[in-house]
């Protein structure tokens, strides 16, 4: 039997636009009967092996509008593994307050999570010297842009992350995602990118645990699409 799974912060986002929705969203394979918390199809519910939270660093995901509610959506997994989650709506004009204060708190040290051709080089962290001198034995705090890569791209233009410095993966082989189509075949999955950076970061022991978790959910979401299961819950819904 699974145990109750957490209130996390992608959860109680995800929850909060429900509860603020208007009309329907009606995602890919909305028709399939799907767990309320891992969001996979029903047979293939993985929240009986949902991993322990872990502490060492503190991560922010900024959700593109519906993209919350995707069941291909990687970021979320983080949430499960990295205690130190918080989740905001991204707005361009009107950013969350509490995601502002969360990020000019002087207690962490934010990073960008983006390719570094999209920024300016004074705010590449490519160099070990450069990072560790920039986190100063501050907590890192890892920025992430969830939605699709023309999404992430015009979230990355908001005003206020402008100064922040950028910490990149830069793959060298094709993703192993698959759940979406991408534009280009190096184009990583939220969890995917996160990996690497965990460990960049010392903490090898939740990047093996975000690494095997991701593992698991793709290859149950592919199981699970791979097949047809009769539409019994309710639609998510979106403004």
């Amino acid at each position: 039997m699974s145990r109750p799974a957490p209130i996390n912060a992608v959860k109680a986002l995800r929850l909060q636009e429900l509860a603020q929705s208007r009309r329907e969203f009606l995602a890919r394979g909305c028709r399939v009967s799907r767990c309320e918390d891992c969001l996979l199809a029903q047979p293939q519910c993985i929240c009986s092996e949902r991993p322990q939270a872990r502490q060492g660093l503190g991560v922010c995901l900024l959700y593109y509008k519906g993209e919350v509610y995707k069941p291909s959506n990687t970021g979320r997994l983080m949430a499960d593994v990295v205690e130190n989650t918080h989740a905001f709506l991204w707005n361009r004009t009107q950013p969350d307050a509490a995601m502002l204060t969360l990020i000019r708190d002087p207690g962490y040290a934010p990073l960008l999570v983006f390719p570094y051709e999209y920024a300016e080089r004074t705010r590449h962290m490519r160099s070990d010297d450069v990072l560790n001198a920039y986190l100063g034995g501050r907590t890192p705090l890892l920025i992430f842009l969830d939605g699709t890569w023309r999404e992430a791209r015009k979230m990355f233009r908001s005003h206020w992350l402008a100064d922040i410095p950028v910490i990149a993966v830069e793959p060298q082989q094709a993703s192993q995602y698959q759940l979406r189509e991408a534009a280009h075949d190096h184009q990583l999955g939220t969890a995917e990118v996160a990996v690497p950076l965990l460990q960049r970061l010392g903490q090898p022991e939740m990047a093996g645990a975000l690494d095997a978790w991701f593992a698991l959910f793709r290859e149950r979401y592919l199981a699970g699409k791979a097949r047809h299961y009769p539409q019994t819950d309710s639609a998510q819904g979106e403004d």
